[in-house]
């Protein structure tokens, strides 16, 4: 190129930069302020987002959130701007075209609570945000007290409605007949009470309390749907939070939520590790009868419990925005726990005068090692029409669990010892395949549909040796296949302050169960349809009213079928019944919302008829343990069972400083149908469980903020006594405590709590068998602990409240919103 043609482009290259530097100006930054509130109550409201976007183009280019006192204060380029005010259930607040061109204060902006959400009503805290709505309650866990360094099951506990009983087992309003969902996807856990005590509480976002599913939901679960929601990072940038706690007894954990996120894509993880010891007791007192009532003899057991487990939960994900319309997630899920537990059991022996006459000793030592690895795609297309959008959802998870256990038993009046070998070898592939459409059809309308495939193959290989013999009374492998094909459709419209919303689900079952070693197959096809219906009335902008209809399922699988279980008792076995035949449910609901400044009240009446309900028995076995009768617990289908009852929520703030929250339960179970069968002797036996019982419990959380800023949460539950056809369980009060403070200008915070501060947590029973035996039983899972947890976060301020999450499958896409 000639020197002189290199010197005038180099020239003309310099010119352009010098003129187009003359049109743009420097780049000073100006100062944009101003003060978000609330347009009824006038109060501010923290965490609203500003997002400043150059017109036409949907890209932000600046952004901010509130302080407490609702401010905002955002540097930006001088220009033309399209600005955006946003809160969660809020009306959108926007400047169009607003020309800034010095430091401007916008002033003092009003946002208005948007009616069409289903009549939502949010109580802002500052930890923890509740959004109830007429069908659903969603409990934003925040930064609650009472759950650092704990695990889902005591984010579970903590959550109005929600029980979780001392062997982990959740139950809602009472009802045990719960479908729990991860991130709007059935767990692939073989034992869902062990998954939920290895996720740690720090990667939960939030749960969703939905006591009558419409049919988007799954139709499993006779009770109603919890729904958990993990972490995903929203905010633009590197941050993060991590937390490490210790306890006693002897407790140790580090988790951490971590994202990077930029305008085309987000990366995100959630990590955590655990060793948790959690010991535990049981006694059970029995006295055994002869056929007239008359006392043959007395056992008294006691266990002591030594457990010791290790987990590792940890998910990668990355969310990729195709277009301003189209985003594509991938996450990769891998947990991973190893567990020891040594069963102590003692059992002593009196004649039918309680005269002592000898002791039975079985040490139960189990060795348990569980892996679960699952890959989760979600893809969302959303249309011009906004609300009109295609989501597409899989999910392809393995399980593996291994368990040996070694049962030493010996008598003091005896030399004899005698050695039980266990092993339980489960695996468990589980793939779904789901896609929902959603169209907005005007005039307050809408359409929904959809299709759900579930496929799962659980193989349990249980055997046991009897010193070195293998028994093959107890030996066995169940093969359980199940496929589910699902469709539903629904329709939605708004007329005035009146909401409706009708659906129409249809699900196919095929369901294999296999005993491999007796050569038993057993094949059960059945298709239902599963209708629900929604109707929602604004009586005021402060109150609503709602009646629901919906009809559920509830199959019976796992520990429920498998005939075959552990022996650390010789005296008291559980064995599952693999004919049991699936539940259905209808239930009914009605619900009601006034809100006040201070206070929130929400309560629902509720009907629920469950056919085929599944019952617990007890029966004689016909084997004997020197003259003792073995006692068989298996579940039944029995005929009706009715549930209804009441519950309600307070949520009140009488101080700024002060929060409380209330949540009590009244419910009646009527039982009605015969229990028959052959015994051991070729005797028809007769058990009737007709049977009508009532029970309560309450919870309260009171939340103050002390001087120097610490903040004290207490919990407080009382679970009321309830009979049943063949005994009743007591009433039991257990207390929560915790303290919190932060550092480090707000980036940490310090937390300590204690769990169960009067070591009452209990589950006590009383079962009374006419010519069997009278029994009282206390069993704790878990004694009192103690923990104490430090949290730092980096590039996100406390409690940072962001943009609400990409629903995943059956999360609520779609919501009907008129």
């Amino acid at each position: 190129m000639p020197k002189k043609l290199k010197q005038l482009l180099a020239f003309v290259f310099l010119f352009t930069s010098l003129i187009n530097f003359a049109q743009q100006g420097p780049k000073l930054k100006i100062k944009i302020t101003g003060n978000v509130i609330e347009k009824v109550s006038k109060q501010p409201l923290e965490y609203a987002t500003i997002t400043f976007l150059y017109p036409n183009n949907p890209k932000p280019v600046a952004g901010g959130i509130t302080n407490a006192k609702g401010e905002f204060d955002i540097d930006v380029n001088p220009g033309i701007y399209d600005i955006k005010i946003e809160f969660i259930s809020f009306k959108l607040n926007e400047f169009k075209q607003k020309s800034l061109q010095a430091s401007t204060n916008l002033g003092q902006i009003a946002l208005e609570e948007d009616a069409n959400q289903l009549n939502e009503v949010v109580i802002r805290s500052e930890k923890t945000t509740v959004e109830i709505k007429l069908d659903k309650k969603v409990y934003n866990v925040g930064n609650d007290l009472m759950v650092k360094g704990g695990t889902v099951s005591d984010v579970l506990d903590n959550i109005p409605s929600v029980s979780v009983d001392v062997e982990g087992n959740v139950s809602l309003r009472g009802n045990d007949n719960v479908k729990v969902l991860i991130d709007g996807k059935p767990s692939n856990a073989i034992n869902i009470a062990e998954a939920l005590r290895l996720i740690p509480a720090d990667a939960i976002e939030k749960v969703e309390v939905i006591t009558n599913p419409s049919a988007r939901y799954d139709a499993e679960g006779g009770g109603g749907i919890l729904n958990i929601i993990l972490k995903k990072g929203k905010n633009l940038g590197l941050n993060g939070t991590f937390i490490a706690s210790t306890g006693y007894p002897e407790n140790y954990g580090l988790s951490g939520t971590l994202n990077y996120k930029s305008k085309n894509f987000n990366l995100f993880t959630n990590q955590g590790y655990n060793y948790r010891s959690s010991p535990g007791n049981m006694i059970t007192n029995t006295e055994y009868l002869n056929s007239d009532n008359s006392i043959r003899n007395y056992v008294n057991e006691n266990r002591e419990n030594e457990r010791f487990s290790k987990g590792y939960n940890g998910n990668f994900g990355i969310e990729l925005y195709i277009d301003k319309t189209t985003s594509w997630t991938n996450t990769f899920n891998y947990r991973k726990s190893n567990g020891d537990d040594t069963d102590n059991v003692f059992q002593k022996y009196y004649d039918v005068n309680y005269v002592y006459d000898y002791t039975r000793t079985r040490i139960n030592v189990e060795d348990s090692k569980s892996e679960n690895v699952e890959f989760a795609t979600n893809f969302i297309k959303n249309f011009k029409k906004d609300g009109h959008k295609l989501t597409i959802d899989g999910s392809f998870s393995a399980n593996d669990d291994n368990t040996t256990a070694l049962v030493t038993d010996t008598a003091n009046n005896t030399a004899d010892i005698k050695l039980d070998n266990t092993l339980n070898h489960q695996t468990q592939n589980r793939n779904l395949l789901q896609a929902d459409y959603v169209l907005p059809l005007g005039n307050g309308s809408q359409f929904e549909a959809g299709y759900r495939g579930d496929f799962s193959k659980l193989v349990t290989d249980y055997k046991v040796e009897n010193d070195g013999v293998i028994n093959p009374n107890f030996t066995n492998t169940l093969e359980y296949k199940e496929k589910v094909n699902a469709i539903y459709t629904q329709y939605g419209l708004k007329v005035n302050k009146f909401s409706a919303l009708f659906g129409l689900r249809w699900e196919d079952s095929n369901i294999d169960i296999n005993q491999l070693a007796t050569n038993d197959f057993n094949n059960k096809k059945y298709n239902n349809f599963f209708p629900s219906a929604f109707f929602t009335y604004e009586i005021s902008d402060k109150s609503s009213t709602s009646i629901s209809y919906s009809r559920r399922i509830q199959r019976p699988r796992g520990r429920m079928i498998n005939p075959f279980s552990n022996l650390s008792s010789n005296i008291n076995i559980f064995m599952g019944n693999p004919d049991l035949d699936p539940a259905f449910t209808d239930a009914i609901d009605l619900g009601y919302i006034k809100r006040w400044d201070k206070l929130t009240f929400n309560t629902s009446l509720y009907v629920n008829k469950t056919s085929d309900v599944f019952q617990f028995a007890r029966r004689e076995s016909g084997d004997f343990v020197n003259g003792t009768p073995i006692i068989i617990s298996s579940p039944i289908n029995l005929a009706t069972e009715y549930r209804t009852g009441f519950e309600f929520t307070l949520n009140y703030s009488p101080y700024k400083w002060w929060k409380l929250n209330g949540n009590f339960n009244f419910f009646r179970n009527q039982t009605q149908g015969n229990y028959v069968y052959t015994d051991f002797n070729n005797v028809e036996i007769t058990q009737n469980f007709d049977n009508t019982a009532t029970s309560w419990f309450t919870r309260i959380t009171s939340k103050v903020t002390l001087p120097y800023k610490i903040d004290w949460q207490t919990n407080a539950t009382y679970n009321g006594p309830q009979s049943n056809a063949q005994g009743k369980s007591l009433g039991v009060f257990a207390a929560n405590l915790a303290f919190s403070k932060d550092v480090m200008k707000d980036k940490g915070t310090l937390s300590f709590n204690i769990s169960d501060v009067f070591n009452s947590r209990k589950r006590i029973m009383e079962t009374n068998l006419p010519g069997i035996l009278n029994s009282y039983s206390e069993m704790q899972w878990r004694e009192r602990q103690f923990t104490l947890s430090f949290t730092y976060r980096f590039n996100k301020q406390k409690n940072e409240r962001e943009k609400q999450p990409k629903r995943n499958m059956n999360e609520g896409e779609g919501d009907f919103q008129g």
